[in-house]
């Protein structure tokens, strides 16, 4: 029986992206090229794409919790916004044009990456919360809904508005953006599932890459913490707007 090299090669691709989203989101900025790259349509991009990147997300968030940097029973009125957010979004996104989201993406992407360089609160110190749990939960479900809708940068979104309002450190605050990612996207999945839009055999092929690659990101996060995951975040929120900007001249 002659293997498809396709399968394997996005296997890899899988792999590497798996370890950058756990430490600090943006994996799909190397899936989801890749998976165009292959010929899929694009709604099979997207559904395929959620379902290789939950099973990254999901050991990386076992990882975390086991590291003890989040909860879930005081997260769960987050988790169901989250949970809503994304359902909506990824249903409007079938119905509404994302042009418009497209072109502020970028904007919000660079002011993001320059506050993860500059600021000073972006490390392992818990600072003062600006808002309180009950108020941050419209924000954790608008992001939701952002990635249900487009998803570029979520984990980012999260992680930044959890040091900034919420005065989480930055690991724990990565530790809890990888629990609300793991439900957006799931929340998406669902929706691209009951539209036939997932490639499954290549999903879970990618899904076993992504898995390997999340184990050893979040090893990494949790063990050296703020100093390895701030770079690396600036660098994939810099690559993200790169990327959006690129398609944004030549699309």
């Amino acid at each position: 029986m002659t293997i498809d090299p396709m399968y394997p090669a996005l296997t890899g691709v899988a792999a590497v992206a798996g370890f950058v989203d756990a430490v600090a989101g943006g994996g799909g900025l190397i899936t989801v090229p890749a998976l165009i790259y292959a010929g899929l349509p694009p709604a099979m991009v997207l559904g395929t794409n959620k379902l290789q990147s939950c099973s990254g997300t999901a050991l990386a968030t076992w990882r975390y919790h086991r590291a003890g940097l989040f909860a879930l029973r005081p997260n769960l009125a987050a988790v169901g916004f989250v949970l809503v957010g994304a359902a909506l979004g990824a249903w409007a996104v079938q119905r509404i044009s994302p042009g418009v989201l497209k072109l502020l993406v970028p904007v919000l992407l660079i002011a993001m990456a320059a506050y993860t360089l500059l600021s000073p609160k972006m490390h392992d110190h818990e600072g003062e919360a600006k808002i309180s749990e009950k108020a941050y939960l419209p924000v954790a479900g608008g992001i939701g809904f952002y990635d249900g809708f487009f998803g570029p940068g979520t984990g980012q979104f999260f992680a930044i508005t959890l040091v900034s309002l919420r005065g989480f450190g930055l690991t724990r605050a990565t530790g809890l953006t990888k629990l609300f990612n793991l439900t957006s996207n799931l929340a998406s999945l669902a929706v691209f599932a009951l539209g036939g839009q997932i490639m499954v055999l290549l999903g879970l092929c990618m899904a076993i890459g992504s898995m390997t690659g999340a184990w050893a990101g979040s090893h990494m996060a949790t063990k050296l913490g703020a100093k390895f995951i701030r770079p690396l975040l600036v660098t994939v929120s810099l690559a993200l707007t790169a990327k959006l900007v690129l398609g944004w001249f030549t699309g």
